[in-house]
Formats: structure tokens, C-alpha cells, sequence
């Protein structure tokens, strides 16, 4: 299915007007409650599966209403807007970190398997949308990086199992914050009642719909995507083991696409109401940035690891390797980013 793009001056698209901002914040409200609530109920008794669907459900809920905030500000009364986001944006944050730290240790560990040759954990999957070239490593090196991988392993296990057990604590301590139940308070006020400006149920929303289109495509246009079409991109792996902590230069600006393409459907939900149409340009688009990030944080880890001072060059070794992996995975996610929009561009009418 080709994008579907908002044209405000059209005049046959039928307006949108402030209602269904109200009746979206309202349902995304009344989901952050139910998601609260079933978090609550199942407690200490619940099953990791419960739990972990119950706090990504409240985050999924919060971020569209933050989201919503933001994209649609003009239409809500400023002083509110201007409050609620930023707490928004901590609780999804704080509730998150936990879930990331154990997905990153889940994807090294089974990365450091695969790149040793151990049958200790399965192998993971290799994208075939990925740049040729990318993957796989010659079979001299296996056995020296087999040496060092059992204790890159469990170098790995201890730092972020103990940065997931602080998340852990952050968060329970944020559930019983004054703090938390504020926002939840403000939430609670939402599902009833929205405070949209004296004009908003006048007002289309489509040309607020439309400018968060705009800056993803803006922002998607300075991508450099003729570095992404190629196979391996050296300049990458420059920065990745210095002794600079800082983030990977080159990630920012995926990373404010991923950010600006979830705007971008959270603004379609609102115009579009529970029947929008599915657009596989952006599902597609959604995945391989995720996969970026995903990757782009591993790698960012494993180079943590290795900065560890005093440990064996064969870990250190078997981490530089993983590091490089990582950075290669970021590169197969710009290339099926780069092959899926600029397919479905040409295809589009």
C-alpha cells in the first residue's frame, strides 16, 4: 500500500476537528488507567509475561498522549500541554530502561554465540534485506575469539544485569513516587475530560497532522542514505572503542527519524480513528529503525565493556569483535530502511 499522504487544502478529505483529538486523548487515557490498574491487581503474584504487557502497555499509552501533545499544542490549553509532556516522557523513559537492559543482554549473548561458534545459544537470525558483505566472520579467527567470549559473556551478564536490577528499582520507587502519582492523577482527569482550547472544535487538524509529516520526510531527506545503499560503511567503526564514552555520531539523526516517524502515526491514529489504514511504508520503516536502535545501543554497550579496566586482551578482543558486529547490524538497518522507503517511494502514485 503507497503512503498516504495529508493534503490540508484539499477540500473533498473531510475535516478533522478537535473532537477527535478529544475522543484519542480520551481512549489513550482510559488505556494508561486500565493498564495502571491490571498492574496493580497482579502485583507481586503476576507472571513476567503479565507484567511486562501491563508496563508496555502504559508506556504505549503515554507516549501517544505525549505525542499527541506535542504534535497538536496549538489546539490544547498551553499551560496544561506544557506540564503533562515532560512527565510523560520521564514515566515512559523510566518505566523502559528495565525491558532495554534485558533485551541488550539477550542480543549480545546470542550475537557472541554466533560469532564464536557456540551452540550454547541459537543462532541468530540474519536479515537477507541486509548489505551483503556484512555478515559472517573467517574461521581462523573463531578460535581466538572463542577464548575470550565466555568471559566477554559474563562481563556482559554482570553490567547489565545490575543496570537492569537499578531500573528495576528506579522504577518501582517512581510507581510510588509523589511524582508518578500526579501524572496519574492528571491522567485520570484526561479520560473525562480534555482541555482543548475555545477554537479547537472548530479547528482542522490535518495542517497540525500534515507539518508532523513534513518534518519526518525533512528529516528522512538529510539522512545519508547513498552512504546507507552501500554494503560497509568504515567510517562507522571510527569512534566505537576511543576512549570517548559520548554517543556514535553518526546514530543522532536515525534515531530523531525514528522519533519524528512515531509522531507521524500517532498523528495518522488521531485523523483516522481506530479504522486507519495500514500503511506498510511505515510499518517497514518502523522495524528497521528499531532494529538501529537496538543495535546501535548493543554496540554501545560492548564498547562500554571493553573500556573495563584490567581485563584479559582476549576479552577485550572478543568485545571489540562484538562491538564491530553491533555496528555492522546498524548498517543492515540503514540499508533496509534505505531499500524499503525509497521502494515504496518510486511505487507510490
Amino acid at each position: 500500500m503507497a503512503q498516504q499522504h495529508l493534503d490540508p487544502t484539499d477540500p473533498t478529505a473531510g475535516v478533522v476537528t478537535g473532537d477527535a483529538l478529544a475522543g484519542y486523548l480520551r481512549a489513550q487515557a482510559t488505556e494508561f488507567l486500565r493498564a495502571l490498574r491490571l498492574h496493580r491487581e497482579t502485583g507481586v503474584a503476576a507472571s513476567a509475561e503479565e507484567s511486562v504487557d501491563a508496563a508496555r502497555a502504559l508506556r504505549r499509552s503515554a507516549r501517544r498522549i505525549s505525542g499527541s501533545l506535542h504534535t497538536f499544542r496549538p489546539l490544547l490549553e498551553a499551560g496544561w500541554s506544557e506540564e503533562m509532556r515532560p512527565e510523560l516522557a520521564w514515566l515512559s523513559g523510566t518505566w523502559g530502561l528495565e525491558h532495554s537492559y534485558e533485551a541488550r543482554l539477550e542480543r549480545l549473548l546470542a550475537a557472541l554465540h554466533r560469532l564464536s561458534g557456540s551452540t550454547a545459544f541459537p543462532a541468530q537470525a540474519v536479515d537477507p534485506a541486509g548489505p551483503p558483505g556484512a555478515r559472517g566472520m573467517a574461521a581462523p579467527e573463531r578460535g581466538n575469539l572463542t577464548v575470550g567470549a565466555a568471559k566477554a559473556g559474563a562481563l556482559l551478564e554482570r553490567q547489565l544485569t545490575l543496570a537492569r536490577t537499578r531500573a528495576h528499582s528506579t522504577a518501582l520507587q517512581a510507581l510510588g513516587s509523589s511524582r508518578f502519582h500526579a501524572v496519574a492523577d492528571k491522567v485520570a482527569v484526561l479520560a473525562s475530560e480534555v482541555p482543548l482550547t475555545p477554537a479547537a472544535s472548530s479547528t482542522d487538524l490535518r495542517p497540525q497532522a500534515g507539518a508532523a509529516e513534513e518534518r519526518l520526510t525533512d528529516a528522512i531527506a538529510a539522512l545519508p542514505l547513498v552512504t546507507a545503499g552501500h554494503p560497509y560503511n568504515a567510517e562507522a567503526l571510527i569512534h566505537g572503542l576511543s576512549p570517548d564514552p559520548s554517543p556514535h555520531p553518526q546514530d543522532g539523526p536515525w534515531h530523531q527519524v525514528r522519533l519524528l516517524l512515531r509522531l507521524h502515526r500517532y498523528a495518522r491514529e488521531v485523523l483516522y480513528g481506530p479504522g486507519a489504514p495500514v500503511d506498510v511504508r511505515l510499518l517497514a520503516a518502523g522495524r528497521s529503525l528499531n532494529r538501529h536502535r537496538d543495535a546501535s545501543e548493543a554496540a554501545a554497550a560492548a564498547a562500554q565493556a571493553a573500556r573495563t579496566p584490567r581485563i584479559a586482551p582476549a576479552t577485550a578482543y572478543a568485545l571489540g569483535v562484538l562491538h564491530a558486529d553491533q555496528r555492522h547490524e546498524v548498517e543492515a538497518a540503514r540499508f533496509a530502511f534505505q531499500q524499503s522507503w525509497q521502494k515504496q517511494a518510486v511505487s507510490a502514485p
